[in-house]
């Protein structure tokens, strides 16, 4: 069974964050921002997995890239429960999610 290589590990990893780029630059309802977001961190935790699975130390590969995708997966659950509490309390008192609508913090 073959496996992937590092290159197409890497243009994966290209790709997803490419694409949560576009969707962070390009759209405007916060929600969809903020997966987009997510895609981006998703595809940087993808790169390091990749280069941990790469480099080997007396012939297994070396987890230090692995142990931090642990981290990076912590930070991303605790982002996104503060993010959607933003998220919420922006609605309620807005009534809406749609950035253009959000021009400034005051009520």
């Amino acid at each position: 069974m073959p496996t992937a290589s590092l290159t197409e590990y890497l243009f994966m990893s290209g790709i997803l964050f490419s694409i949560g780029l576009a969707g962070v630059i390009i759209r405007r309802n916060i929600i969809v921002i903020f997966m987009c977001l997510e895609l981006m961190l998703a595809a940087a935790s993808l790169t390091l997995v990749a280069f941990s699975r790469e480099k080997m130390v007396a012939g297994l590969p070396d987890y230090d890239g692995q142990m931090l995708v642990f981290f990076v997966i912590t930070v991303a659950a605790a982002e996104v429960a503060v993010g959607l509490a933003i998220i919420v309390a922006l609605y309620r008192a807005r009534q809406t999610v749609n950035t253009e609508d959000l021009t400034s913090l005051q009520g």
